[in-house]
């Protein structure tokens, strides 16, 4: 089986291959990937730099905070955009309402009352126990016993120890937003007039970047004009690179097809005389067998003969297993391969692959005339890029937008230098006010730690009982201090709280869910002074969301402003006729394929008696079933063995000896004829499978499915007729693959001019990111930090009063207590029998 499979792998690859051959050119018709990819174009830039980067607030630890903090904001400010409010203030000032502001601000009052309170009630008790002290009234007596003091003492350390941690976070958040501020501010301002002066440039000198836009056509003319000077070579090559593929397949085919011919034509031979010396054979040996089995029969059914039943019923079985005058005859089939294969395949596939590699050298001079056409046409520059510059229109609101760009520039500088200073300020309070907060922090956690200290030292009283005294009068500093700076603390986080909420809530909030944009764009509710259409010269209005919406996309400053029917970009733009010219000149380019001859007439006649052989049509299932029958339907050589064992066992002798030569008889005659005619059937076995699997193969690969209308010589002819036809839809594919690559430059060129024009060069993307970032630094740059900061100071300052609470509570367990016996019969002593415990005054 092993010699089969080596005998038939070139006939199982032969259709297959010469099918890839036939149909691989149309395939590889399409490619272009052997032209190689497109280089890419740099081209200088031709506009100034105008485009807005994007401001984005860097995530952070505190995004947190300021999520909280917008949403306490939305609690407090629960009411819409003001939109009949700002209106009314922003045209008749005088016409707004006191009580229609209160209403809108109703949260903030409410806050405002709270803040009062606080300002009223904080220093009011910080007043009344100053007093109690100098009266030496505050503190007490500890009246309870020993186990229940230091249980009340501890819930008390425990709770201002707690109050001190919440204060420290709220102080360390106040002091990091309140750097932001600071921080932020600054930069902030700074980047207001660079704004303001990239969109007064936004215009600027546009039709002179136009015209050094278009003299950039030259860069990709040149790169053009020098792929043009080997095009010739590079064609030819990628001629013969596509059609290699094919040629050589089907060369390899053609070749495999001789080997497979030599290859089907000895096995049918092989089998043709095999058949012949099998039926020979089968007639000698079934005389024999004939013989043997009368004389067994005879010897077998004798009464003598002891357990020869069995025997006998092996014995009437010597006969014939196959049948091979049965199989079908190959006479005629030999008959029609005679002499086949005729041509010397392997000598015609040397001479045609001589013929084929010579195209590279021949296709590049029938074209070197329609390369110098082709330089021609790629010199000349689209009408459309000469007029690019001369088209644009006359942009006469240019100078109004400048003047009015530059006076908010100029006017907006020394309110910036005041917010700044102003900043400053607020950002040197913003620190005193902490530090005092951090400073009571510091005073509470040295108080415990001190009073902890003098606790421990109570055991011993013959040292450090000062410690315990020093703890609570610094606790008692504490108290002072924040009593001391309550209303400065409740003041600015008032006035910060003022202002920053409402830039939150009336601003920013209505500027990110853009009903700040509907406002500006509903007529009547902006001044005629501060019209944007009228501003820029407009004849009609624009919606302002309309047009951030518009440029946020990228779209050109003049279909924001309606002056799209004044100017086509895409018709300056068109290459149309410039590519159509190129495309008439490649089409000029020819290659003559007449000279390759495919298939001798040595092979044509080959292929003519393989087609009318029948070779295919063979009944291979007929040898099959014979094959797989025995050549004798009983084992001679058992028989042979069972006979010598029963003469043997004979009580006969004569009975004996007649079996005994019986059995030397089948030997002979298996040695003589059976065994011969088993090798002829195995032999016969290799060639009917090796044919009966080629040539189905050779019939699907050259009848294409057995499809009648198509033969082997049918299609070779057809591949020779089209081989030219193919060489040329080769060379059409592969000259549009040329041009496309090169048009791939002009691409490049078309595109980088149309961004530069629509997104830099005319494009209004600075107004929106003008907009955006104005939002992103009033927004998230400054008022975040700045509501965080007073939400953070706010923070700290109600939590003042607890601990102010909790550290008077704390302080007097911290002064050595003296414990005595009373010996009086008062009430207090007498009813509950407990010692008077009597502590220092506070």
């Amino acid at each position: 089986m092993a010699r089969t499979r080596d005998l038939l792998a070139p006939m199982l690859g032969l259709g297959l291959g010469l099918v890839l051959a036939l149909s691989l050119p149309e395939a590889q018709a399409v490619e272009c990937g052997s032209l190689g990819p497109a280089a890419r174009l740099t081209f200088a830039p031709a506009a100034r730099d105008r485009w807005l980067a994007p401001r984005v607030r860097a995530p952070g630890p505190l995004d947190h905070l300021y999520s909280t903090v917008r949403r306490f904001l939305s609690a407090v400010q629960l009411n819409p955009f003001p939109a009949e409010l700002v209106r009314a203030l922003l045209n008749e000032p005088s016409s707004v309402k006191v009580d229609e502001v209160v209403r809108y601000e109703a949260g903030y009052v409410v806050c405002a009352v709270i803040a009062g309170l606080y300002l009223l009630l904080v220093p009011a008790a910080g007043l009344c126990f100053c007093c109690c002290r100098g009266c030496r009234r505050c503190g007490g007596r500890v009246k309870t016993e020993p186990k229940e003091m230091a249980c009340e003492r501890g819930t008390l350390m425990t709770f201002l120890l707690l109050t001190t941690l919440v204060l420290l976070i709220g102080v360390v958040c106040a002091f990091v937003t309140n750097q932001h501020v600071h921080e932020q501010m600054g930069p902030s301002a700074e980047a207001v007039p660079e704004t303001l002066l990239s969109l007064r440039g936004l215009v600027s000198d546009v039709p002179q970047e136009l015209q050094a836009v278009a003299q950039q056509f030259s860069l990709p003319q040149k790169l053009v004009l020098k792929d043009l000077d080997g095009v010739a070579t590079i064609i030819g090559s990628m001629i013969h690179t596509q059609l290699r593929s094919t040629i050589y397949e089907m060369l390899a085919s053609l070749l495999s097809l001789g080997q497979a011919l030599q290859v089907s034509v000895d096995h049918l031979r092989v089998l043709n005389t095999t058949l012949v010396e099998l039926r020979e054979g089968q007639q000698d040996l079934d005389q024999d067998l004939r013989v043997h089995r009368e004389r067994l029969h005879d010897l077998l059914q004798e009464h003598s003969c002891q357990g020869c039943s069995e025997t006998l019923n092996r014995a009437q079985g010597l006969e014939l297993g196959a049948d091979f005058g049965q199989v079908p005859h190959v006479d005629d089939v030999l008959h029609r391969l005679k002499g086949v294969p005729e041509a010397n395949f392997s000598s015609m596939v040397q001479e045609e692959n001589s013929t084929f590699n010579a195209l590279p050298v021949l296709a590049p001079l029938q074209m070197a005339d329609t390369v110098k056409e082709l330089k021609k046409a790629v010199a000349q520059q689209p009408r459309g890029l000469k007029t690019l510059a001369e088209t644009f229109p006359n942009w006469e609101a240019a100078s109004r937008w400048s003047y009015v760009l530059e006076k908010v520039e100029n006017s907006s500088r020394p309110y910036l230098k005041e917010a700044q200073r102003y900043e400053k300020y607020r950002w040197i309070m913003g620190c005193v006010l902490c530090s005092v907060v951090l400073l009571v922090v510091v005073c509470n956690l040295v108080g415990l730690n001190l009073g902890i200290w003098g606790l421990s030292a109570q055991e011993d009283p013959s040292h450090l009982q000062a410690k315990g005294r020093t703890g609570a009068r610094i606790l008692m500093v504490g108290v002072g201090i924040s009593f001391l700076f309550a209303a400065p603390l409740i003041l600015l986080v008032f006035c910060t709280f003022l202002v920053g909420g409402n830039l939150q809530t009336l601003v920013c909030r209505s500027w990110e869910n853009g009903e700040l944009y509907e406002f500006v764009d509903t007529p009547g509710n902006l001044p005629s002074s501060m019209n944007l259409s009228h501003l820029l010269g407009l004849k009609k209005n624009i919606s302002i969301l309309l047009a951030y919406q518009q440029c946020r996309k990228g779209a050109p400053l003049w279909r924001v402003l309606q002056l799209n029917d004044s100017y086509d970009l895409e018709t300056n733009l068109d290459m149309s006729q410039y590519m159509v010219k190129l495309e008439q000149e490649l089409q000029n380019l020819k290659v003559n394929m007449e000279s390759l001859d495919l298939l001798s007439p040595a092979g044509h006649r080959d292929l003519k008696a393989l087609q009318s052989s029948g070779l295919g049509d063979i009944r291979y299932p007929g040898f099959f079933i014979q094959i797989q029958k025995p050549v004798v339907n009983t084992s001679v050589e058992k028989l042979a063995y069972e006979l010598e064992g029963l003469a043997h066992s004979q009580s006969n002798s004569v009975l004996g000896e007649q079996l005994q030569e019986e059995a030397q008889g089948l030997t002979n005659l298996y040695q003589e004829k059976v065994l011969p005619q088993q090798n002829l059937v195995a032999k016969l076995n290799i060639s009917v499978r090796a044919l009966a699997l080629s040539a189905p193969n050779l019939q699907v690969a050259f009848e294409d499915g057995r499809l009648e209308t198509s033969g082997v010589l049918d299609r070779v002819t057809h591949l020779k007729g089209e081989l030219p036809a193919w060489a040329t839809h080769i060379l059409r594919n592969e000259s549009e693959c040329f041009l496309n690559r090169e048009m791939v430059y002009f691409s490049q060129y078309v595109n980088w001019v149309r961004e530069e024009v629509t997104q830099r060069i005319a494009t209004c993307q600075p107004l929106s990111g003008a907009l955006d970032n104005g939002r992103v630094i009033l927004c998230d740059m400054i008022a975040d930090p700045w509501n965080a900061f007073w939400f953070c100071l706010a923070w700290c300052t109600f939590f003042l009063v607890p601990s102010i609470i909790f550290a008077i509570k704390t302080s007097k367990y911290f002064h050595p207590i003296w414990k005595r016996l009373s010996s009086s019969s008062s009430e207090e002593t007498q009813l509950f029998h407990i010692p008077r415990v009597t502590s220092l005054k506070l």
